[in-house]
């Protein structure tokens, strides 16, 4: 009797129990939250529904319906590829991608290209795009054009990519990666150049030098004949004669004769 009495009374307190887990599991089945930044993909019995769920609280048929998850915040991807420049270099390239996924668009992204489109489309589409921009620049340029190239891939990847949904808004070229065979040749080139500018460099001062010293000659040379140009406007006849008086010691001057005779014309003069 006793025992039928516990019996009565645990089934009066686990069927109570059980009914509400029951309750408690499907209420929690039957409703969804979409947390910031993602969008909900209604799918029921496999089927995507049209449309999204936004951020929030939502209400969903248990058992039936499921709510897949889109991150439509910005993502990042990165790729590592292989393309070959315009004169056939091999350059092993790693970007770094940014790009959404456009709220409107997420049931039919996950319709037709599943919850992996950063494999199936995305990835494949950087691959393609940057191959086609690399082969228009040697190897060389595209060193020193990667500015030009991370706004090419941009607009080429948003070309492919966005009447499907995905937007591109960034591309970074983290790494170009030659061959050791045109590492080498670099720099060698680079090393060639240098010298060729230090010649030119040695060769530009020695002119220069020779200018200058052509220029103080020239200067000096105007300048003597300057001096000599006014020294000769004053030495007047009357300048030289009284310069020839202060310089005269007051003895004639002595001639020699034909026969080797010496003359003094100041004795001759007295003689007269």
């Amino acid at each position: 009797m006793d025992n039928k009495i516990k019996n009565i009374n645990i089934k009066k307190i686990v069927i109570p129990v059980v009914i509400v887990l029951v309750l408690i599991f499907i209420g929690a089945n039957a409703i969804t939250v979409v947390n910031a930044g993602h969008t909900g993909v209604v799918v029921t019995f496999g089927k995507v529904n049209e449309g999204v769920l936004q951020e929030g609280i939502h209400a969903k048929i248990p058992f039936v319906q499921n709510v897949v998850m889109i991150d439509n915040r910005i993502r990042k991807l990165e790729v590592q590829t292989e393309a070959f420049s315009k004169d056939l270099q091999s350059v092993d390239t790693t970007l770094a991608i940014n790009y959404r996924v456009d709220t409107a668009k997420s049931y039919s992204i996950y319709k037709n290209i599943g919850a992996d489109y950063e494999n199936v489309l995305v990835t494949p589409a950087v691959n393609e795009v940057l191959k086609a921009i690399t082969a228009t620049y040697t190897a060389e340029e595209t060193v020193t054009n990667r500015a030009l190239i991370s706004d090419g891939l941009v607009e080429g990847l948003n070309d492919k990519l966005n009447s499907i949904g995905l937007y591109v808004t960034d591309v970074n070229i983290i790494d170009f990666d030659f061959s050791d065979a045109f590492i080498t040749a670099i720099e060698e080139k680079q090393v060639a150049q240098q010298q060729l500018l230090k010649a030119e460099t040695e060769k530009k001062t020695a002119i220069t030098n020779a200018e200058a010293d052509a220029e103080a000659a020239k200067i000096r040379a105007e300048g003597e004949a300057s001096a000599n140009d006014t020294l000769a406007k004053s030495l007047t006849s009357s300048v030289i004669e009284n310069k020839k008086i202060e310089k005269w010691n007051g003895e004639l001057p002595k001639v020699t004769s034909d026969s080797g005779t010496i003359i003094d014309i100041g004795d001759t003069a007295d003689k007269k």
